[in-house]
């Protein structure tokens, strides 16, 4: 029966919805599949570990963490907030359309800004939360948590749909190789142009969304008021 190979297909989907822990369900999985297709114990370790060698740059980022922790402890973020309150005009959706230019660019140019952990975390989404009390006083946690979603979700956006319109991307050169083996003859350049239409159309539409991401605040805390001074109130 070929069809209980795909036992492990039917443990993560389960595991998934009872929410159990992602790490556990994925390796019971590949157990189970190892097991039900004759691979005994042994070769399944030994194939674990050569995957995890093969792949172990991915674990990288574990070395930024440290350092991520002391710029934040030796004021980082705070410089980053007092930044972004000079600029009395601006406002969340401004500033995240603004990275989001600065992400594709970067995509274009290949120059890696390293993401969620590295930016995101301890630069952007705290500029852009500042840019939003700024602007419109304090505001609560529900929009705080949406400030955090949007900051996450502009990162993705401008990695994953500028990342292939620099001519050497590893993206461009899989697809060009992949199309090359099938026949085709497509060049990485074709392929990197075909990219930037696609490019700035999520530019567009990211800086729409945050146009009406922008204009919800407004409605809900208007602009922010300043305190009476003593003359005022006299």
């Amino acid at each position: 029966m070929e069809i209980i190979k795909l036992i492990g297909i039917l443990i993560i989907v389960v595991g998934f919805i009872l929410k159990f822990d992602t790490i556990a369900v994925v390796l019971i999985a590949a157990l189970a599949t190892a097991l039900v297709s004759g691979i005994s114990l042994t070769d399944f370790l030994v194939l674990l570990g050569d995957a995890f060698v093969s792949n172990r740059l991915v674990t990288l980022f574990l070395l930024t963490l440290p350092m991520i922790g002391l710029t934040e402890r030796f004021g980082l973020r705070q410089q980053a907030v007092k930044l972004i309150e000079k600029m009395k005009g601006l406002t969340p959706g401004r500033f995240l359309s603004l990275y989001m230019v600065i992400r594709e660019l970067a995509g274009f140019f290949s120059v890696r800004v390293q993401g969620h952990t590295q930016f995101i975390r301890p630069l952007v989404e705290p500029m852009t939360q500042a840019a939003a009390e700024t602007k419109y006083g304090e505001i609560s946690d529900e929009d705080i948590e949406r400030i955090k979603a949007r900051s996450a979700a502009t990162e993705n956006y401008g990695n994953f749909f500028a990342q292939n319109t620099f001519i050497a991307a590893a993206g461009v050169l899989l697809i060009a190789g992949t199309l090359e083996s099938l026949g085709y003859k497509v060049s990485a350049v074709a392929i990197a142009q075909a990219s930037i239409p696609i490019a700035l159309i999520m530019l567009v539409m990211v800086a729409g969304s945050n146009i009406l991401f922008d204009r919800k605040l407004q409605r809900k805390y208007g602009k922010k008021t300043s305190l009476p001074t003593q003359k005022e109130e006299k």
